[in-house]
């Protein structure tokens, strides 16, 4: 066999390849398999205690139960597919739920109702045991420009139940503040909300933050102002004896600037480069984008197509950069005009329209975002909370024959692959798909269990890692 190729030549050129390769795989490592919460809610600092989280699981739990009592009324006001065939009358409704009970989860899956019913169960679950996933006690838009001994006041105050939150296990999964921006004007007041907040947070746990803690920096437009965060986190981990590094930070895509800056260029990459490692996640602000772009307050939506394009350039800005998107918020509340506990037969009805209302639309917001690769979104209201779930779960469960196939097929083909030893390219692509399932189990829209039918061992999923599969099923066939 002749090559035209001097191997010292092919060496030399393939040597060169290697570290423009490596170089950019480290720049672009792909989607981490960390958890990501499916949502984060934002509450003013003032109100915010201990067991705010747990409050607002209960609220979100009686929402649910009061306008949409069983799993037929939920999917009738979401108008979910085959709403249509599903019982009218109380009575047919509870034969059906009760034979629902008795199925298996096989047998379940072969009847009609399967959908609605499993989304409405598994929403009641997680309001119950995990109503917020995760938390930002809110010193910005959702506190307001207050006197600054109030503010200082309010910082030493969350902080405290903060710490009494993380000795009670009453906080959420994932928790956070969000401070001022760092503009002109409030660079002072959020630079000494975060100094006075995480000094006595420390001061009462003893040097301990809790787990995926994290700072949200809105409002940012260039990289010296995440520079200077960074900077300032130096300062506290050194002054507190805390390990560098340990402090991250969330950046906000809510300015025109930040798609697009003077020289015509996206500057997200070098924002998120300011950060040196520490920023995790890029949060979009439907309302300040949408107002920076000259929409009218009646027009400000998640639904404009502004937003869905500042969604695709930041992700494709960012995208298999490793950091987390995600959506903003919904700001129709699902709460009925009338208050009280003697309502009218029409007040009652009034309410209960104005809420199926209000939930269509979070729903459809929520649905749109998932659909365009967006899986976290903001909630401002316990009451938005079961339809962040309801569309969640419909996502993912009305998706899930078709991902374990692709899955499941994915990973018969790449085992051989690997056969080659070169597996980079496949535990890429095959940690595309992966993720659809950790996100899914994460969230409670499936099991562990559900997840074998992939093909997949319990120690491979929880791994979390597709490349660690295909190099252990490479390491068993050698």
């Amino acid at each position: 066999m002749k090559f035209s190729i001097p191997d010292s030549d092919k060496t030399q050129l393939l040597d060169t390849l290697k570290t423009a390769n490596l170089r950019f795989q480290k720049v672009y490592p792909g989607d981490k398999p960390d958890r990501q919460p499916v949502h984060t809610v934002y509450g003013g600092a003032n109100l915010f205690k201990s067991d705010t989280t747990e409050k607002m699981g209960a609220i979100a739990l009686k929402n649910l139960k009061t306008y949409a009592p069983n799993f037929v009324v939920l999917a009738n006001a979401l108008r979910f597919p085959g709403h249509e065939y599903l019982p009218s009358l109380e009575k047919e409704i509870e034969v059906l739920e009760k034979k629902m009970e008795h199925l298996s989860a096989e047998e379940r899956k072969t009847d009609p109702a399967w959908l609605p019913y499993t989304i409405y169960k598994k929403i009641i679950h997680k309001l119950e045991t995990e109503a917020v996933e995760d938390f930002r006690i809110d010193f910005e838009d959702g506190f307001g420009n207050r006197p600054n001994d109030e503010e200082d006041a309010t910082a030493v105050n969350a902080a405290k139940e903060l710490a009494i939150g993380m000795k009670n296990k009453t906080i959420s999964p994932f928790i956070g503040i969000r401070i001022k921006p760092f503009t002109e004007d409030l660079k002072g007041r959020g630079v000494r909300t975060l100094d006075i907040f995480l000094t006595t947070l420390l001061e009462e746990t003893g040097g301990k933050l809790p787990e995926n803690f994290v700072v949200m920096l809105p409002k940012v437009t260039i990289p010296e102002q995440v520079v200077t965060l960074v900077r300032l986190f130096e300062i506290i981990e050194k002054q507190n004896n805390l390990a560098p590094g340990t402090l991250k930070m969330e950046t906000m895509v809510e300015a025109t600037q930040i798609i697009m800056d003077e020289e015509g260029r996206n500057p997200l990459m070098r924002i998120i480069r300011a950060s040196e490692g520490r920023c995790i996640a890029a949060h979009f602000g439907t309302y300040d984008y949408t107002a920076s772009c000259g929409i009218t307050a009646k027009y400000q939506t998640m639904a404009h197509s502004v937003c869905d394009f500042a969604h695709h350039m930041t992700k494709v800005a960012l995208g298999h950069t490793g950091i987390f998107l995600s959506d903003g918020a919904t700001n129709v509340m699902p709460i009925g005009p009338h208050r009280g506990e003697n309502l009218t037969f029409e007040q009652m009805n009034e309410n209960r329209e104005a809420v199926h209302n209000a939930w269509r639309t979070g729903y459809g917001h929520t649905m749109h975002s998932l659909i365009n690769g967006l899986y976290q979104g903001w909630d401002l209201n316990p009451a938005q909370l079961p339809m962040r779930y309801a569309a969640t779960y419909h996502f993912f469960l009305s998706s899930y024959e078709d991902a374990v196939f692709r899955l499941k097929t994915f990973v018969e083909r790449a085992a051989i692959s690997t056969l080659t030893g070169d597996i980079f390219d496949d535990a890429a692509t095959g940690q595309g798909l992966l993720n659809f399932f950790l996100k899914a189990m994460n969230c409670g829209a499936i099991t562990e269990e559900e997840a074998l039918a992939t093909g997949l061992t319990i120690e491979e999923i929880r791994s979390r890692s597709f490349f660690k599969i295909l190099e252990g099923r490479r390491n068993k066939r050698s």
